[in-house]
């Protein structure tokens, strides 16, 4: 966890458990992740036999 004084970069500025925003960020980035996994297996062409 980041204390008063660290300073955070790079992805743990923006994914981080301690702010709000941060947690709104990996809930976004899961229903991201999710979705394109759900439009991957409905869009994927279908196997012929």
């Amino acid at each position: 966890m980041a204390g008063e004084g660290e300073k955070l970069t790079g992805l743990s500025k923006h994914f981080n458990a301690v702010t709000y925003t941060g947690r709104a960020n990996v809930a976004k980035a899961t229903y991201a992740v999710m979705g394109l996994v759900i439009a991957y297996n409905i869009l994927k062409p279908k196997k012929q036999k």
